[in-house]
């Protein structure tokens, strides 16, 4: 789930930087760090 969610940001981020909404694409990337790092943390334990 965390894979696809990332997948889906990366796509939004593209998106919104074609755009111009710089709001937007600050606003994916973090959401796409986060997921990142929660997946890290689930995959580790």
């Amino acid at each position: 789930m965390y894979v696809l969610g990332i997948l889906l940001n990366a796509g939004a981020l593209v998106y919104a930087v074609m755009d111009d909404s710089p709001l937007f694409a600050v606003t994916f990337g973090v959401i796409m760090l986060y997921l990142g790092l929660r997946y890290r943390m689930v995959s580790s334990s």
